[in-house]
């Protein structure tokens, strides 16, 4: 085998807000990012709503969280939340 194949492939991060705590373990992270439009070479935001895995429940409405790429864990599931950045400023959590 050569040194290439034995070490593992560097696995995507991002930050995003959560919005949603509802789940048992599970958060939902908004990932936003901007992309410069092909046509009309204006910024858009693109939104994408990700699962992450939580375990110990410890993200609320509203946190700044980095969020790692992991093996499926479920039919939706395949991030893992590596930390929290910041918390929200209200505990309801008002984004």
């Amino acid at each position: 085998m050569t040194n290439s194949s034995l070490e593992r492939r560097q696995r995507k991060v991002r930050t995003g807000i959560v919005v949603s705590n509802k789940m048992d373990k599970t958060v939902v992270v908004e990932v936003s990012r901007t992309v410069l439009h092909p046509v009309y070479k204006k910024f858009v935001r693109r939104r994408k709503r990700l699962m992450a895995h939580d375990e110990e429940n410890r993200c609320n409405v509203g946190d700044e969280v980095m969020i790692v790429e992991t093996r499926p864990l479920s039919r939706n599931k395949h991030w893992r939340v590596r930390k929290v950045v910041k918390e929200a400023a209200l505990p309801g959590g008002g984004v």
